[in-house]
């Protein structure tokens, strides 16, 4: 054995909270995050049904400058990001030469010249990475902004009003997947009123050392309407039942955006060339021919499919479970998996999933699972 000291995982700076406030933390990409504070499926109907509050910190965030920075984005990106206009954001991919996919993103205009890329904390050097080598030629600066910034999320039906309290923002009109400079509760931020619960809600970025200050103020203007503290559990199953894809799950680079059922993300007829376009032209012009289908499968027993687990149907294996757990909303186990097209029609019978060699049946719904209340 090695007795050289090995350097664990990443803290947040709301570290020494999480764990005053009797957090269950766990190395989730090389950072050291809240898991649950008590009940996830407390936590989970929180936010369906009040408010709930995430260190979302390990995200990665990447910021791109420069005259040209838009070009660079359109390039390295599927997405026509140099259509976005200042102030709003954009869901994208990063994809590889060969249409496979390095990574969903978030892409906020903050500027006429200034973007800031929100990758997941899993593949952010990943993505830094592909954006430096794509940024040759360009006149832009890609520039590393994991350790500038802090995120918290407020998440839920009650988040508007808790938000309003304690910023004079005009958050009435500022639209989803739009974000804007303000001051939340004192601290200088950026408004962001995107999530990945299904829910209304705000993301804030705020620099670190004033992270601890804004998650008590939010606190503390959540108190009268039942916000709680929430773990990156409920998080994963509030992402489930709003159909939201998981990368390594849902989405990987074994899978074209046109296979995970969101080709509508690769726009191309924006200018110019962009990394895997011919890729994924041909992807694009096979997928009614692609023979399997991300669908939603909701248990009629009570065991839980997991990631991996088979799904069968006429005594063969039809797919594969992506993602699988207890559904508090639902009150049944959901999963999401990539079917044969024969089999992913909502209401198809027979379908089940082999759960440790027992075939549990499941019924094929259409994705999201939930919705909510307009």
């Amino acid at each position: 054995m090695s007795s050289s000291p090995t350097a664990g995982p990443r803290r947040t700076a709301l570290d020494a909270l999480h764990r005053s406030l009797g957090a269950t933390m766990t190395d989730f990409a090389g950072w050291d995050m809240p898991l649950r504070y008590g009940s996830e499926r407390d936590e989970h109907n929180a936010v369906r049904t009040r408010a709930g509050l995430f260190d979302l910190s390990h995200m990665g965030e990447i910021t791109v400058t420069g005259p040209q920075a838009a070009a660079l984005l359109d390039y390295a990106l599927v997405g026509n990001i140099g259509g976005v206009k200042t102030g709003r954001a954009r869901y994208t991919m990063i994809c590889r030469e060969d249409g496979g996919i390095l990574d969903d993103l978030i892409v906020y205009r903050l500027g006429d010249t200034e973007y800031m890329v929100v990758a997941n904390a899993s593949n952010a050097q990943v993505v830094l990475d592909a954006l430096v080598e794509r940024a040759a030629g360009f006149d832009a600066e890609v520039r590393d902004d994991r350790d500038a910034y802090a995120l918290i999320a407020v998440q839920g039906p009650e988040s508007p009003g808790i938000v309003k309290g304690l910023t004079d923002a005009d958050l009435d009109g500022l639209k989803y997947y739009a974000g804007l400079p303000g001051t939340v509760a004192g601290v200088p931020a950026l408004i962001a009123r995107t999530g990945y619960t299904g829910e209304d809600g705000f993301e804030l970025f705020v620099k670190p050392e004033h992270a601890v200050e804004l998650w008590q103020a939010l606190t503390e203007a959540g108190e009268g309407v039942g916000l709680v503290p929430c773990g990156l559990s409920c998080r994963d199953t509030l992402r489930l039942e709003a159909g939201m894809p998981l990368y390594g799950h849902e989405l990987t680079t074994e899978l074209t955006p046109f296979d995970a059922g969101l080709g509508r993300v690769v726009k191309f007829e924006k200018e110019g060339d962009f990394v895997g376009r011919a890729a994924l032209r041909e992807a694009a012009e096979n997928a009614h021919h692609d023979p399997s289908v991300l669908v939603g499968l909701i248990a009629e027993g009570r065991r839980v499919p997991r990631a991996g687990y088979p799904v069968v149907a006429e005594g063969k294996v039809i797919g594969e479970v992506t993602s699988g757990a207890p559904s508090p909303t639902l009150g049944k186990p959901i999963a999401m998996a990539y079917v044969d097209a024969l089999y992913a029609a909502p209401g198809t019978t027979g379908v089940a999933v082999d759960i440790r060699g027992s075939h549990e049946p499941f019924e094929v719904v259409a994705l999201p699972f939930y919705k909510r209340p307009r």
